[in-house]
Formats: C-alpha cells, structure tokens, sequence
C-alpha cells in the first residue's frame, strides 16, 4: 500500500453502520468534548468544506462527531508512491508553498486564520508513513487568532482583547520633585507670598525659609517694609545667613528692638550689597556688620544717626572693595571720616554725602583730586563748599599754568555726574573751572544756587560735548543766552533732560532754537516762564517730525510718550498752544496719491504735557485715549474741547448777544463732559462710545 503523504477526508458516518478506516483508533479524538450550540454548527460547517470529496456524497447534513462513538473518521491517501513529496508531512500546513498557513481548500477562498471558518479546538494529526502522530506543529506553524494569539476558542471569543491595567503607584508629585527644583519654582515668588507659604507645614516652613531663596532680600520692593514682621524678617535672615549676598533694609523701623536678638547681626557675613536708609540702628549694629562683611561693595547709610566717622573707619579698614557708598544726612559724618575712606577704597567710584560738613577743607579736597577715581559727587546742600574748595576738587593745588590759556595743565576729571543742588557757596568763579576739565560729564545739576549767572554756564557748556541731563532750576540771573549757548553746544544731539523751572527771564526766543536743535530731548521742565504757545507748537512740530522718521504702527502696537513737557503756570501760554499739542498728538498721516502704500501712519511718539489745572483733567483723558490707539476719540474729545473754550471766551465778552452765548458755553461745556467721561472707544478702530441723547431745548447742536 502506498504511504500516506499529503491531505486527508474526514467525513461522518450515519449512525449504525462501521466504517473502516486505514487510520489507527489512537487518531480518533476519543475524549473530545461535546460541542454545542455555535460551536458545533460551526465545526460542522468546517468540516464539510474542508474536503472536496464530499462534493459527490449528495449528503443532505452533516452530522457533528459524537462523543458515544457512533461515528468514526477515516483518512484516504490522494498521493502516489513516485511522488516527489512522499515523506512530507500530511497536514496543509507543512506545505512548502503555504508559508505556514493552510493550503487546503475552503468554501470561502483564502480565508485567514480567526475567520468563522476556522475551528481553533480543531486536533490536527501529522500523518506521516508510519501513520498518524501525536506531536504537535511547532509554534510558527500553529493557527493564530486575528489578533496574533494562539486560538484556544472560537472567532467571537477574540474580537476584544483587553489589557489587564497596572494601577500607578501613589505619586507625591511635590514631595518626589528634586529640591532643586522646588527652590526654582519658589523663586518666582514675592518675598510676602514665600512668607505666606510657610505656614503650610514643617516641611514647608524649613523649605520657605531656606538659605538659597533669600540671596537677594529687598524689603523695599511693594511695600514689604510695611507688611512683614520683625520676627519673620529675623528669621528671614538668621536662617538664609550666609547665602545672602545682597541685604536691603530700607525702612524696617519694626526693627529697632530685634538688632542685638538671636544673633541677628552676627548671620550674614558675606554681604555685598547693604542698605540700612531709614532703619533705627544702633551704632554697634552698624559696626557689627561692617566688622563681619569684607566684601561690602554698595553701602547705603543714609540718614543713620548712627552712622559716625568710627564707623567710617571700620569700613576703610575692613572693606576695600568699596565702590559705592551713600552717607547722606548722616550728622555725625564729616569731611574727617571719608578722608578714610578715601584712603582705604581705592575704587570708590560714587560718594553721596549731601548735607555732610567739611567741604572747606582744601587739602581734603586736594586728596580727591590726586585719587581721581570719583565719577559721581552729590554734595546736594552742602553748604560749606565755596569757590576755593571745588577748584581744588577740579584743577588741584598749585599746578602749572598754561601760559598760552592761563588755565592749569592737568589731567581730565574722570566724573560723569555732579550734583552741587543748593551749593550757595559757590559762584560763577567756581563754576568756571569745570570748563575744559570735566570732558565726560553727562550729568549737570546747579539749581538753586542763585549766585550763578550766563557767564559760568556759556562758558561751561561747549566744553561738555556728551552731556545729557541739565538742571538750572530756579537761577534768577540767567537769560536766553543760556538757552542758546545749550543749542548751539555740542551736547545738544545728545541733551535728553532740561529743567529750567522758575527761571523767569527765559522766554521764547530761548526755547525755541533748544527745540529745534535738541532733536532726542525726552523732558522738559519750563514752568513758571515766559513762554508762549509757540514753544508748544514747535514741540509738537519736533514729536511729528520723530514720527515720519520712525517706522509706521504695527497692528498690536500702541504710541508711547516721547517727550514729557511741564507747562503750567507760564502765564504766556493759553488753551490755544494746548489743542495744537492735543490734535498734534491724535494726527494720522494719510497716505498720498502717488505713494506705493495705502496704509495711514500713526504717530509713534506723542506728548506728554502737563499744563493750567483746570484743563489737566481734559489733557489726561486725551493722552489716556490716544496711548489706547483709539484716535477718532482722542479727534472728538479735542474738537468738543475747542468749541466749548471758544463759545467760554464768546460768554466772557458783554454786547448784545451774551445771554445767548453764555447758554450755548453751557450746552457745549455739558457736551464735552459727556465726552471726557466716557469714550472707550475700540483701539484703533475709531468707534467711540455712543452718547445718550439729550431731550429738550438742549438737545441742538452748538451754532
């Protein structure tokens, strides 16, 4: 008999009657479960189409393997013996060319693996010559579900296959965080908020109260000063201690009981910026700091009745690394302790000592010309600094003379700003030495010392060529030519900042060359003067000229206050000069016939003025709307304005038809607070505030 080799028939037989088979009885499936229900027409249906030699049988059903034996399975060999294949196994899955999927025919062609056609519990038997075996097919070759697992039930069992979920651990997000991390994200905390904060916890109060977070203590940013208490403020700096670089006290009175509690004094040690302006120390505190903190660079006493010439002394002698040093109002300071300090801190660059006595002493004043290192001196109501003393400061003691300039031959002065405010001492003799010896001074403050005249500053001004801040306040003796001398110097493209404030004899034939030749001024202070509405017209001029040469508005951007004017109480100037400000300000440049752009242009920069008291409120809500871009706003704020100042002045004269005229200035003054109070308008759109109507006599429109 041929060997078996490939496919073999499985079919069922009637009950009652014996087949006979050349399969042996170890490959009938003896102890198969009994199928039911789906299951068994399913492998029922399966097993008729998986043998095309049941075509013929003309079979009316088939009948499901019993499990009483009743019916049997046979395997009928389709190969010869001369068959290239003989020794290959019989299942369809071994074929060569069935890439481990079966090659037998179905009635549904090419079903896959966990179609409705496929019986996952279906034994397969290798058939080989020896007969059937009981070894399994390797795992490769074995049917798959749909979903690439190992079919153990029927197609339906494998449409949803879940993942069994693996709960997450409990996560404390905030307590696993890296303390690296926490400390950075408490940063961004005010030091008000950090103290809040550490009331949480325990853990939270030894985290809020960490040295890294308080680095840089300023009590006086937001009022801290006022809100903190003593205790938290102590703990503050007991516990930061060493990480605190730069310390900021300003104004902690709450702290005059606390300086020599728990050690206070004695936790920062390695201060770099200190300021004490306004507190109520003692003078051994002051000491105590200055003793424990060699690295001291910015120190700030001002104001301290504590603060003497010993301290000053500890302080040349501990912290040589000095620059900046603040000794203002300090009564028990003279001219004796900063020679100290002078001595001590060779890089003492800005000395603030304003109301400090002493500044007659020529010889200390020769000291700090031979240092040279100053390039800021505030001497602010010092009141002994005369004419001898500051030439000392400036041209030194007995040095050569020039005998072409009859002017000493020494090295320029390296300050970039003096402040003499209230210096009455001085004259125009003192003043005029600065000329040709301060070539880097950019900051010029002389008001009130009213013994100055235009002599000292036409002299002065050219020899200044980066100078950018000028105050004069309130010097009788100057003229016009003062005002001139500024323009035609050359600090004029650079001059950013002029006061001129109650300096009576200035007027507009002064003014206006400064505004034409200053082309970056930013301030300008002239109240109580004699100017006219023309110098608000040529600064409007100037702030429109600004404007074509700066880029056009973007959508999202808004105009900016570019040149802040003080007018008021300058008897000279009427409502007139202040509406060429106002329409100046709320001008839109259209576009021309022949330009490429169609877009219109909005002023960039605009004026900030303030003038006369009763137009202010008027002034500040046109501003408020041109900053927001709301320009046709802005446009009918001004023209209600101007009518009602106009129809104001028409009431004010007598004649026939002033009744009338009076009760029109009153509808229109009624119509111009409609609309300062209300107008917000859309930005930029030009739709303001709709009015509420007025009923009544009043309702007609002004003329």
């Amino acid at each position: 008999m041929e060997p078996l080799s490939i496919d073999a028939v499985v079919f069922n037989a009637p009950q009652g009657t014996r087949t006979t088979s050349p399969v042996p009885s170890e490959a009938i499936p003896i102890n198969q479960p009994k199928l039911k229900g789906r299951q068994r027409l399913l492998h029922g249906l399966q097993r008729m189409g998986s043998s095309p030699s049941l075509a013929g049988l003309g079979r009316s059903r088939s009948h499901s393997l019993r499990s009483g034996g009743k019916a049997s399975m046979s395997c009928v060999s389709l190969a010869s013996s001369g068959s290239p294949y003989a020794q290959s196994y019989g299942s369809s899955y071994s074929s060569e060319m069935s890439a481990g999927f079966s090659t037998a025919p179905t009635s549904v062609a090419n079903s896959p693996p966990g179609s409705p056609l496929f019986d996952d519990k279906a034994r397969l038997r290798l058939i080989g010559p020896e007969g059937p075996t009981s070894v399994p097919l390797p795992s490769e070759m074995r049917p798959v579900t749909k979903d690439g697992i190992e079919g153990e039930g029927d197609y339906f069992s494998h449409l949803v296959v879940k993942k069994k979920m693996q709960r997450r651990a409990n996560f404390n997000f905030w307590a696993d965080m890296p303390a690296e991390i926490r400390m950075h994200i408490l940063r961004y905390l005010k030091p008000k908020e950090i103290v809040r904060c550490s009331s949480v916890s325990k853990t939270w109060h030894s985290m809020c109260f960490d040295g890294q977070l308080w680095s840089d203590l300023n009590t006086s940013d937001a009022d801290m000063y006022r809100d903190i208490t003593a205790d938290a403020l102590v703990n503050i700096i007991t516990s930061a201690g060493p990480f605190v670089r730069d310390l900021n006290l300003r104004g902690c009175v709450q702290l005059r009981e606390q300086w020599n509690k728990k050690g206070l004094t004695d936790a920062c040690r390695n201060l770099e910026n200190f300021s004490l302006q306004g507190c109520r120390i003692d003078r051994t505190s002051i000491h105590c700091f200055l003793l424990q903190n060699s690295r001291l660079v910015h120190v700030n006493l001002s104001g301290l009745a504590g603060a003497t010439n010993a301290a000053m002394k500890i302080l040349a002698s501990h912290c040589p690394k000095v620059e900046h040093l603040n000794i203002s109002w300090c009564n028990n300071i003279d001219t004796r302790g900063i020679r100290k300090v002078i001595e001590g801190c060779p890089n003492l660059r800005d000395l603030r000592a304003g109301e400090v006595r002493g500044w007659d002493d020529v010889e200390f004043m020769h000291e700090l010309f031979k240092r040279n290192t100053l390039e800021r001196l505030v001497l602010m109501n010092c009141d002994s600094l005369n004419d001898d003393s500051l030439a000392a400061l400036i041209e030194g003691v007995d040095s050569e003379i020039d005998i072409l300039t009859d002017r000493p031959i020494v090295p320029p002065r390296r300050l970039k700003h003096l402040d003499l405010t209230r210096c009455r001492g001085i004259s125009d003799t003192g003043v005029m030495t600065l000329a040709g010896n301060v070539p880097f001074l950019e900051g010029l403050q002389l008001s009130k010392c009213h013994s100055l005249t235009d002599s000292a500053l036409t002299s002065l001004l050219p020899t200044v060529p980066v100078l950018t801040h000028l105050d004069i306040e309130e010097l009788d003796g100057l003229t016009n030519e003062v005002l001139k001398a500024i323009a035609i110097s050359p600090c004029a493209s650079h001059i950013r900042h002029i006061c001129v404030s109650y300096c009576e004899s200035l007027g507009d034939s002064g003014m206006l060359p400064v505004l034409k030749a200053c082309s970056s001024l930013a301030s300008l202070e002239m109240d109580n003067t004699r100017i006219s509405d023309l110098v608000l017209a040529e600064a409007a001029s100037m702030i429109r000229t600004r404007n074509r040469a700066a880029r056009g508005l973007t959508g999202s951007e808004r105009p900016h206050v570019g040149l802040r004017i003080v007018a008021y109480d300058c008897a000279n100037v009427t409502w007139t000069g202040v509406r060429e400000v106002l329409s100046r300000n709320a001008e839109i440049s259209r576009p021309s016939p022949k330009s490429a752009s169609t877009t219109p242009t909005y002023p960039r920069e605009i004026i900030g003025l303030k003038c006369f008291y009763n137009w202010q409120p008027t002034v500040e809500e046109h501003t408020k709307r041109v900053l927001r871009g709301d320009f046709a706003a802005a446009a009918r704020l001004e023209r209600k304005w101007a009518d009602w100042m106009m129809l104001n002045e028409e009431a004010g004269m007598g004649g026939a038809g002033a009744r009338r005229r009076r009760r029109r200035a009153r509808e229109a003054q009624l119509m111009h607070a409609d609309e300062e109070e209300g107008g917000a308008g859309m930005g930029g759109e030009g739709i303001g505030r709709r009015r509420r109507a007025r009923s009544g006599p009043g309702g007609c429109v002004v003329m």
